[in-house]
């Protein structure tokens, strides 16, 4: 009685228990932080897309083609796109004549349904990866590409990952010194050439950089190109090709970074970068910027590009893993 009044040979699986429920609540508390920064970086695209939508189911007394037609000049406006928007309302009108539905108000259930299923698809972040991965980062100027990637690299090395940098957008002084700065605020090293140099080298290096180090990541930025120049889209060609060539067995990643706040041409952006180095994943920067963020949801329809990252604001933990059931409960909330 004693021991347990006064702690003495407290029993270990109490002890344990304590520990793992301790450890669930910290998981939960960072969850609710993450999903209130989400919804505040929605706030714009929640006021001006979602609000629309859900008013318009309920200021409708019955479904008919005027509430169609109202949705889809809803979806349109909103960047959803002309094809992902008819998509949607054929889809919406086949449920509501499979399910019976007569009251308008019901069909924000079904529509938020809709794009659960449009949105999902299964993917998996680099940080999480137990194999190596060599991450080549490709976009337009002001994109925030290279913010992108230090707070990639923060999430890998908060993850207990090895990082490396390789600054390939030789073309500007500052986004060499950009990278680097990011490197001293992550703690990383950077394989970095003179302005100017050869990107392609730099790529190189890095990669032999990263095999004879054993880095987990090595994250290789490119020069902000005009999607629509084509020599320097044979430029951004050649450094995958180097990269894929010395990776050898190492996995290969490109990710493209688009900002949200262009709307349809992201997607135009989206098209001839996935033509020519073959996209795996991308990261939608900006979002807290725009009322628009339909555009994430033709991007995924349109392309079956797999959204990998979003971002909601300035902070590293802004830049989030994009989950479809989270992101529509932070729009719908």
């Amino acid at each position: 009685m004693l021991k347990k009044l006064f702690g003495f040979g407290t029993d270990k699986e109490e002890v344990k228990e304590q520990e793992v429920n301790e450890e669930k609540e910290e998981v939960t508390k960072k969850k609710t932080g993450l999903f209130k920064r989400l919804k505040d970086g929605l706030s714009k695209t929640r006021e001006g897309f979602v609000s629309q939508i859900e008013n318009l189911f309920s200021i409708y007394s019955s479904i008919d083609d005027e509430l169609y037609e109202d949705l889809e000049e809803i979806l349109i406006q909103a960047d959803v796109g002309v094809h992902t928007t008819m998509k949607l309302v054929d889809q919406l009108k086949l449920e509501v004549k499979e399910r019976k539905i007569k009251e308008p108000e019901k069909l924000i259930g079904v529509f938020r349904e809709q794009l659960c299923q449009l949105l999902n698809k299964e993917v998996e972040q680099v940080e999480e990866s137990n194999q190596t991965t060599i991450l080549m980062v490709v976009g337009v100027n002001g994109v925030g590409k290279t913010t992108t990637i230090g707070k990639i690299a923060q999430r890998a090395k908060n993850a207990g990952k090895d990082v490396l940098l390789a600054a390939g957008d030789t073309f500007r002084a500052a986004a060499i010194d950009q990278l680097k700065a990011w490197s001293n605020r992550v703690g990383t090293e950077v394989i970095a050439h003179q302005e100017g140099a050869d990107s392609a080298a730099v790529a190189y290096d890095a990669v032999q950089a990263a095999k004879s180090r054993e880095t987990d990541l090595l994250i290789v930025d490119t020069a902000g190109r005009l999607h629509t120049q084509a020599n320097l889209m044979e430029e951004l060609k050649k450094i995958k090709r180097v990269i894929t060539r010395e990776a050898e067995e190492i996995k290969v990643e490109v990710l493209l970074v688009l900002d949200a706040t262009t709307g349809q041409n992201a997607i135009s952006q989206a098209q001839l970068f996935n033509q020519e180095v073959d996209v795996d994943g991308i990261a939608l920067t900006k979002l807290d910027g725009t009322a628009k963020g339909g555009v994430i949801i033709a991007i995924m329809d349109e392309l079956g590009i797999p959204i990998k990252l979003i971002g909601v604001g300035e902070d590293s933990e802004d830049l989030q893993d994009f989950e479809p059931e989270t992101f529509i409960n932070a729009l719908f909330d």
